[in-house]
């Protein structure tokens, strides 16, 4: 082999050389990259996932309390009935005082039929 031949031998073994040392570290730095990407895709998703699902908690639980709160108002509104003395019905049983306008002597009729006693008088 003549020094022309080994020199260029040893020329393109240089270059070769010379561009793995530049080349694998780029593409060790790329392969981390999108690997750190992938996992950051990753992450993203499962923050996600984990939002959306106590998003549904909430709004759940926003609807339980718009129903607690009605709950409430209807209970606050019974009270006042009954400081109102709009309720006694339902206290003392009475139909004839939960709807005045039916007739008593039909109500009266419907007991004696049935068997039961007479309600008692509000008067007496």
């Amino acid at each position: 082999m003549s020094t022309g031949a080994i020199i260029a031998i040893v020329a393109v073994v240089v270059i070769l050389v010379a561009l793995l040392l530049i080349v694998l570290p780029r593409m060790r730095s790329e392969r981390a990259r999108r690997q750190l990407e992938s996992r950051r895709h990753e992450a993203a998703g499962a923050h996600r996932t984990e939002a959306d699902r106590r998003e549904a908690r909430a709004e759940m639980a926003e609807r339980q309390a718009q129903r607690e709160r009605a709950e409430a108002r209807v209970h606050e509104a019974r009270a006042d009935l009954h400081e109102e003395g709009l309720a006694d019905d339902e206290l003392t049983g009475d139909r004839s005082v939960a709807d005045p306008d039916r007739p008593i002597a039909r109500d009266s009729a419907a007991r004696r039929a049935s068997g039961s006693a007479p309600p008692p008088s509000r008067g007496s």
